[in-house]
C-alpha cells in the first residue's frame, strides 16, 4: 500500500528538506525541459518561431494559472483535512475538487480555443509571428485538460506529503519532451506545432503516472458516497481555490500588458523578453519549490494547530529561498550574455537580455520570498490577501511600462517586474506576520488556563 507522509511530527527542517528535494528536481526538470524547449525551437527552427512559442506564455499563464490556483486551493483543504486526521472530509474534499476540476478544464478548454485569435490580436503580435503562435496555442490549449490533471493530482499527493511521486512523473515526462521535441523539429521538419504536440504528450505521461499513485493510497480511495453532491463543500473549496485562480490570472493580464508593450518594440525585443522570462522562471525554481513545501507544511500544521512549527518551518522555507537568490541571483548580475546566447543567436536579441538581467538579477530575493510569505497565507486560509497581492502587482506592472517605456525602452521592462515583486511581497509578509503572530497569541492565552488548572489539580 502506498504511503502519506505527515508533516505535523518530527523534526521540521529534516522533514522540509526531505519533501523540498524531490519537488526541487521537479521544478528544475520542469525549467530544463523549458529551455531545452526554447533552445530546440530557436536553434532548430528560428528566433521568430521562438517568439511566437514565447509570446503565448503570457496567454498559457493566464489560462494554466487560473487553473492552478484553484487547484492550489482545493488542495490546501485536503491538506488541513489530512493534517488534522479528518479522513472523512478529506476524502469528500477529494472527490468534490475532482468534479469542479473537470468542470472548469472543459470550460476553459474551449474558451482559450475561440478566442486565441483575438488575444493575440490584442497583443499586438507581430504579423511576422502571429501564425506559429496559433499553431502552437491551438494544440496546447486543446490538450488543457491533461496539465490540470496533472496539477490536480500533483497537488492532492503533496498535500498528502509525497513530493516523490511527482517528481518521477515530471522524469519521465521530460525525458519524452525533449526527445519528441528533437525528433519533430530535427527530423520531421513540423516547426512549431511540434514542440506543442511533445508537450501535450508529455503531460499525458505525468498526469496518468500521478493518477496511478493516487489509485494506489488507501486513506485517499474514494467511493460514490464520497462524490455525493455537497453544495457547502463545494462552495468551501470554491472559496479557497477562486480567490488563488484571480491571483494568478490577475498577474498574468500584468504579464500580457507588458508583453504587448514589449511586442510594440519589434520582433528583437519580443525574442529577448521571451528568454529573459525562461531564465527568471528557471532561477526561481529553488524559492518556487521551497513555497509548495511551505504550502503543504503550512496546511498540515494549521489543521492540526500547531503554530509554532509553523514559525520554524517558514525560517526554513526563508533561508533555501535565500541560497537560492545567492547563486542565481549572483549569475544573472555577471554573466548575462553568456545566459542570453545560450537560447538567443541574434547578437540584438543577446544586447537587449544583458540589459534585462542583471537589473532583475539583484532583486531576485524579492520574488523569491513572496513566494515563501504567499504560500503561507494560502495555506493558512486566507486567499484574499494574495488575490489583492496579484491585483497590486498588475497595477505596478502597467504602470512602470506605460510610463517608461517611452525613455527607457527595453529596460522598463525589468523596473516592471522588480517593482511588482516588491510591493506584492510587502503586502503578502506583513499580513504572513500579523496572521501568524495573531495565532500564536491566541494559543499562549488558551494554554494558561490549562496549565492552571492542571498545576490546581496536582496541588
Amino acid at each position: 500500500m502506498a504511503k502519506t507522509s505527515d508533516l505535523t511530527q518530527g523534526k521540521v527542517s529534516k522533514l522540509i528538506l526531505a519533501f523540498f528535494f524531490p519537488m526541487l528536481f521537479t521544478n528544475m526538470l520542469q525549467q530544463v525541459y523549458s529551455l531545452a524547449d526554447t533552445a530546440i525551437v530557436g536553434k532548430g527552427i528560428s528566433d521568430n518561431a521562438l517568439g511566437a512559442v514565447g509570446n503565448m506564455g503570457s496567454l498559457f499563464f493566464l489560462i494554466v494559472g487560473f487553473s492552478m490556483g484553484l487547484s492550489n486551493g482545493f488542495c490546501v483543504l485536503i491538506a488541513q483535512a489530512f493534517g488534522a486526521k479528518d479522513y472523512d472530509k478529506m476524502r469528500r474534499t477529494t472527490a468534490s475538487a475532482v468534479k469542479l476540476a473537470g468542470a472548469i478544464a472543459v470550460l476553459l478548454t474551449i474558451f482559450s480555443i475561440v478566442f486565441l485569435r483575438t488575444a493575440l490580436r490584442l497583443l499586438q503580435t507581430s504579423d511576422l509571428i502571429i501564425h506559429d503562435s496559433l499553431k502552437y496555442g491551438y494544440i496546447v490549449f486543446g490538450g488543457l485538460v491533461t496539465a490540470i490533471a496533472y496539477n490536480l493530482c500533483a497537488g492532492i499527493l503533496r498535500a498528502l506529503g509525497d513530493s516523490r511521486t511527482p517528481f518521477t512523473a515530471i522524469i519521465v515526462s521530460t525525458v519524452l519532451n525533449i526527445t519528441l521535441d528533437s525528433f519533430f523539429i530535427f527530423v520531421l521538419k513540423t516547426g512549431v506545432e511540434g514542440a506543442a504536440i511533445a508537450t501535450v504528450a508529455a503531460q499525458i505521461v505525468s498526469a496518468t503516472i500521478c493518477f496511478v499513485k493516487l489509485s494506489k493510497i488507501e486513506v485517499i480511495k474514494l467511493s460514490k458516497a464520497d462524490f455525493a453532491f455537497d453544495i457547502r463543500l463545494d462552495l468551501e473549496l470554491l472559496k479557497n481555490g477562486v480567490p488563488m485562480a484571480l491571483m494568478n490570472s490577475i498577474t498574468a493580464v500584468g504579464c500580457m500588458v507588458v508583453q504587448g508593450f514589449v511586442n510594440g518594440l519589434g520582433v528583437a525585443c519580443t525574442s529577448a523578453y521571451s528568454a529573459c522570462s525562461k531564465f527568471i522562471n528557471i532561477f526561481m525554481s529553488p524559492a518556487v519549490t521551497a513555497g509548495f513545501s511551505m504550502s503543504s507544511f503550512t496546511s498540515q500544521n494549521y489543521g492540526a494547530k500547531k503554530y509554532d512549527r509553523i514559525k520554524d518551518g517558514t525560517k526554513v522555507c526563508l533561508a533555501i529561498a535565500f541560497v537560492g537568490y545567492v547563486i542565481f541571483g549572483s549569475a544573472m548580475v555577471f554573466f548575462p550574455r553568456q545566459l542570453a546566447s545560450l537560447m538567443l543567436s541574434g547578437e540584438d536579441q543577446i544586447s537587449l537580455a544583458a540589459q534585462f538581467l542583471p537589473i532583475t538579477g539583484v532583486m531576485l530575493f524579492a520574488v523569491d520570498f513572496l513566494f515563501i510569505f504567499r504560500n503561507g497565507v494560502q495555506a493558512m486560509g486566507s486567499p484574499f490577501i494574495p488575490m489583492c497581492s496579484g491585483i497590486l502587482e498588475m497595477v505596478i506592472r502597467v504602470a512602470v511600462i506605460a510610463f517608461f517605456i517611452g525613455g527607457l525602452g527595453f529596460r522598463a521592462t525589468a523596473f516592471a517586474e522588480i517593482l511588482a515583486w516588491t510591493g506584492a511581497l510587502l503586502m503578502n509578509a506583513s499580513a504572513f506576520i500579523y496572521m501568524l503572530s495573531h495565532k500564536l497569541t491566541e494559543q499562549k492565552v488558551c494554554n494558561v488556563p490549562q496549565r492552571a488548572q492542571v498545576t490546581a489539580t496536582a496541588n
